[in-house]
């Protein structure tokens, strides 16, 4: 049976890149033979408004970026609609975790072809996230990096990365997972589903967005010249061996710090105290192939 595709359009995701990455992605999925129809989201408070109109028979494909994304997400899980994705932010670091290509032709078999599959989301409030929450250093990244509508998109994390670093102060936190409390002095917490944020930034390695679980990192205090220097290693995902760097794992996240706002996926979410909850298998997305398989030397959460 032919898929038939709805479509949900961020016309600004990307510098203004969601329109033709919506308009090539129909056609390609046209010349498979799917039905195809599009709509235009004036703003992520319309998302319940625009998955609600997805028909039964339909796949809502989100065309955006990552945080395009998670304001679809949640109508979508509510629902038991199953998601598709298109990348066309400035990030994309959920389908690059989920291996979903980018390219018209290539997402279009995927659409067309792929499996769906169970994948965890993030609970926070009345919000839904799909790849991290975090709150410190990174956060203030995220700030900076929406105010940059001049800077090219490939330098504005780099850039944004470095600005904040420098102007972040240590911070107190208190990150309680799983009702154990941890407290430290650092830079950030971050609550990953994904292992992916920043554009291309490893900062979970071992995150598997199907595990029932979170990948909590948290970023303790040193030199922020050593951690300007480690920034590669990020990318790399390597970033992990280093002693300021502790990694914890749970289903319930609670960070508290002052002064420090909570973001997820690129947005702004609320300032601290948050609390992020895993969400197993809430959502039902189209992905080319088979995930990782979860690390069999970690408990795992509830079976699904």
């Amino acid at each position: 049976m032919t898929r038939s595709f709805h479509l949900v359009v961020n016309p600004h995701a990307g510098g203004g890149r969601g329109a033709r990455v919506a308009a090539d992605v129909a056609a390609a999925l046209e010349a498979h033979g799917c039905r195809v129809r599009s709509t235009i989201s004036p703003g992520t408070e319309a998302a319940d408004d625009l998955v609600a109109r997805t028909a039964a028979d339909e796949v809502c494909v989100a065309v955006g970026g990552d945080g395009m994304v998670s304001s679809i997400a949640g109508p979508a899980a509510r629902r038991g609609v199953t998601l598709g994705i298109a990348a066309a932010g400035r990030g994309n670091d959920f389908v690059r975790q989920l291996q979903i290509p980018k390219a018209p032709d290539e997402l279009a078999r995927t659409l067309v072809h792929g499996e769906v599959r169970a994948v965890d989301a993030i609970s926070v409030g009345d919000a839904v996230v799909v790849g991290s929450v975090y709150a410190g250093v990174d956060s203030r990244a995220s700030e900076l990096v929406n105010r940059m509508h001049r800077v090219p998109a490939t330098l504005q994390y780099p850039i944004g990365a470095v600005r904040a670093m420098a102007t972040f102060p240590v911070t107190a936190y208190r990150v309680t997972v799983d009702g154990v409390e941890h407290t430290f002095d650092g830079f950030t917490v971050v609550a990953a589903n994904s292992g992916y944020y920043g554009k291309g930034m490893h900062i979970a390695p071992d995150a598997d967005p199907r595990d029932g679980l979170l990948d909590v990192v948290l970023l303790g205090a040193g030199s922020k010249l050593k951690f300007l220097r480690r920034l590669p290693q990020v990318y790399r995902g390597t970033h992990t061996e280093n002693d300021e760097i502790v990694v914890l794992r749970g289903a319930e996240v609670r960070i508290e710090a002052d002064g420090v706002q909570a973001y997820g996926d690129g947005e702004p979410l609320a300032p601290l105290p948050v609390t992020a909850t895993v969400l197993p298998g809430a959502l039902r997305v189209i992905s080319p192939g088979p995930l990782p398989a979860p690390d069999p030397g970690v408990e795992q959460g509830a079976p699904r």
